[in-house]
């Protein structure tokens, strides 16, 4: 079984910073892309950012230049660097990951249980 376990999330002043974690174990053979979602209350998951095996990255418009995502591959770990927090940046953040548990089955994706970012004064 796969596990992917979020962490790093927490109360943060508007301008400030965060970063997360997400963690991915269990019977890994080779782990694709990569990604961070958010959900804020009341609206649907979105996009924030995500990173190919090979580390092409891409952002939703709302944090580019804010966000930046990285992968440690050694480690089985995407991080979500948070800058520049704004109030409409509270939302439980989701960690996904595209996984092959084999080499000869299709990956799938997996998701975490997510961690709370809330922005306020």
């Amino acid at each position: 079984q796969v596990r992917l376990v979020e962490s790093g999330g927490g109360l943060v002043q508007p301008g400030g910073s965060l970063r997360l974690s997400c963690a991915s174990s269990g019977s890994i053979v080779r782990i694709n892309a990569m990604a961070w979602y958010r959900q804020a209350p009341g609206k649907q998951r979105e996009l924030v950012a995500g990173i190919s095996s090979g580390g092409i990255t891409n952002y939703a418009d709302s944090v580019k230049g804010r966000f930046t995502i990285s992968r440690d591959n050694a480690k089985n770990t995407v991080y979500l660097q948070l800058n520049s927090l704004k109030p409409e940046d509270t939302a439980v953040y989701y960690c996904n990951a595209n996984i092959h548990t084999t080499w000869v089955t299709p990956a799938s994706d997996y998701w975490g249980e997510g961690t709370l970012v809330t922005v306020s004064s």
